[in-house]
């Protein structure tokens, strides 16, 4: 499974950690941007929330994937779902396109975009546990 959004520096990176976390071991989940970007302190400082971390891993694009074969490619941004699109063209590979708002959006106080990560953090989710976990599975805390 392959988490895609703009510069893989918010969104997808978030997803590819919850995901790792919540689906078997056996699932290959990674992360990629369309564009380059810059890691994210705010997405560092949410994840820490929940126990988890990038390490020092930093964003990459879909250029940079070693293998570019997957099942599922879910798109977290309009221009992540048009390049993950036009790549699966001739592809057997789904598309799943769930969007997400952009935290970075979010002007304020720390707390106000601290908010907004977290936001983002909870419907990816609560997405990710309607989508690939069985009813029983929800309810269990680890």
């Amino acid at each position: 499974m392959l988490f895609v959004c703009g510069m893989n520096a918010v969104r997808s990176p978030m997803a590819e950690l919850l995901a790792r976390r919540m689906l078997p071991a056996s699932t290959f989940v990674a992360s990629a941007g369309v564009r380059s970007g810059e890691r994210d302190p705010f997405v560092d400082a949410v994840l820490a929330e929940e126990g988890l971390s990038l390490g020092e891993r930093h964003p990459r694009m879909m250029d940079d994937l070693e293998d570019n074969y997957f099942d599922l490619i879910v798109t977290l941004a309009p221009e992540a779902h048009h390049a993950a699109l036009e790549l699966t063209r001739s592809l057997a590979v789904d598309v799943e396109y769930w969007p997400m708002p952009d935290p970075t959006d979010v002007g304020g106080t720390r707390e106000q975009i601290m908010a907004a990560y977290r936001d983002v953090r909870e419907r990816l989710k609560a997405r990710i546990s309607s989508r690939f976990l069985a009813p029983e599975a929800k309810d269990d805390p680890e």
